[in-house]
């Protein structure tokens, strides 16, 4: 186990543009980027094993009481009603809806629980294998873009505002732990730096070949581990410290992205036909659409709500899909192309995406919480389902799409760029 991973591995290939960096000795709190893309490399974290540890425990206790006591509240004519964050799902399923209810517990409960946990093993167990430690390693930094506390949440927020035109809305005992769990899972996720982590699992396998530091790997005949970062050669698809198999360039980058993107396009337009959820009120059931619900809202005089919903739900997707398509379009072409703006495309696409998931947690909520028999029931419907197929599959699509090709064809190094990437 090395002492300082910036002084035993000093280069790293960038992971999105493929330029080999120096990485210079860094200060507590400073982080080195690349200087080509601008992509955070690495952090030098005060405390890299104690900080993660105790955001990760404390945010796992405080999803512990999150589940023991009620969540939020609701009043209507005098009849009451109150959901626990165990109970959302248990309703969805009982609406024949187990995919919803899956898909909540997983992101929301399940994924988050065990990347922190994770965490606590890989900074604390020093009595693991190196072999279990490189799985769960794998796990963490593949499961962490899939945690969707910080949506949830703010779908939370919205269904609060959407109930508040019908009676008196309320938070429960356990709503403060789960905000407090969800600053924590993220300060967990911010303060854990992959290329720490690695290094102090395993040291990176040595390379015999000189490195040319301003000039992409491919160029040399190198490539970067998607997993652990590790400098490999092009031609090794088997990763020697973590495993992993991979290739210089992701095999059918484009052909899988397009794929995907053609199959969220189909579900889309049935996904904003079709109702995404059914108000019954006194026995008379009210279909809505994710549109119907933005002009509602907008007519109710909730304007930021509205648009919340309406840039999450209609303008993300939308704007999202046609982001990827221009990606692919691009990404292979000869032409002079602007390929920072083109990688600024590209980071945007990536992070807004999940986003989009904030309409059907609102469905969740609404359905787990509104359960008041003939004056007042919510219901999902077919269009939640489908929303929700859309939103993954962009995801999936994006992670798919390999931003190093969009770089491929530029120049080895700007004049104006520095050989390493302190900052």
């Amino acid at each position: 186990m090395c002492s300082d991973a910036h002084d035993n591995d000093p280069h790293i290939l960038c992971p999105q543009c493929d330029i080999l960096v120096a990485i210079p000795g860094l200060k507590i709190g400073q982080k080195a980027v690349c200087p080509r893309c601008h992509t955070t490399l690495t952090t030098r974290w005060n405390e890299p094993r104690r900080r993660p540890v105790g955001y990760a425990i404390s945010a796992l206790f405080m999803l512990l009481l999150a589940n023991l006591f009620p969540f939020v509240n609701m009043n209507v004519a005098g009849l009451s009603s109150e959901v626990t964050l165990v109970q959302i799902p248990q309703v969805l399923v009982s609406e024949d809806y187990a995919s919803m209810a899956s898909l909540f517990m997983i992101v929301v409960q399940l994924l988050p629980a065990v990347c922190m946990l994770s965490i606590i093993l890989l900074c604390y167990g020093n009595k693991i294998p190196v072999h279990w430690k490189v799985s769960i390693a794998r796990t963490l930094f593949r499961l962490k873009s899939w945690c969707m506390v910080e949506i949830f949440l703010a779908g939370v927020l919205v269904s609060f505002v959407k109930l508040m035109a019908y009676g008196d809305v309320g938070i429960g005992t356990s709503f403060i732990p789960y905000v407090l769990f969800c600053l924590l899972q993220l300060r967990a996720f911010q303060c854990t730096d992959r290329f720490w982590m690695w290094e102090h699992i395993e040291p990176a396998p040595e390379l015999v070949q000189p490195l040319r530091v301003g000039e992409s790997g491919l160029r040399q005949g190198l490539r970067s581990c998607h997993c652990c970062m590790a400098i490999l050669p092009a031609e090794q698809e088997v990763c020697g410290r973590c495993k992993s198999k991979g290739h210089a360039r992701r095999k059918n980058s484009l052909q899988w992205t397009m794929a995907l993107l053609v199959t969220s396009i189909l579900l889309y337009l049935p996904a904003n036909m079709l109702p995404i959820m059914i108000t019954q009120v006194l026995g008379n059931p009210m279909p809505s659409t994710i549109m119907a619900g933005v002009v509602l809202l907008w007519s109710d005089g909730s304007y930021p709500v509205a648009m919340v919903i309406f840039i999450a739900s209609i303008m993300v997707p939308t704007l999202k899909m046609i982001a990827i398509a221009w990606l692919c379009w691009d990404a292979n072409s000869n032409k002079q192309i602007d390929r920072e703006r083109l990688h600024v495309i590209y980071e945007v696409v990536e992070f807004v995406g999940r986003w989009s998931m904030i309409d059907v947690f609102v469905i969740a909520v609404l359905s787990a919480l509104v359960r008041m028999g003939q004056l007042m029931s919510i219901y999902p419907d077919i269009g939640a389902l489908l929303f929700a197929g859309v939103v993954i599959l962009t995801m999936f699509a994006a992670m798919t799409f390999d931003p190093r090709l969009i770089w491929d064809r530029a120049g080895m190094k700007s004049a104006k760029e520095p050989q390493d990437g302190r900052k």
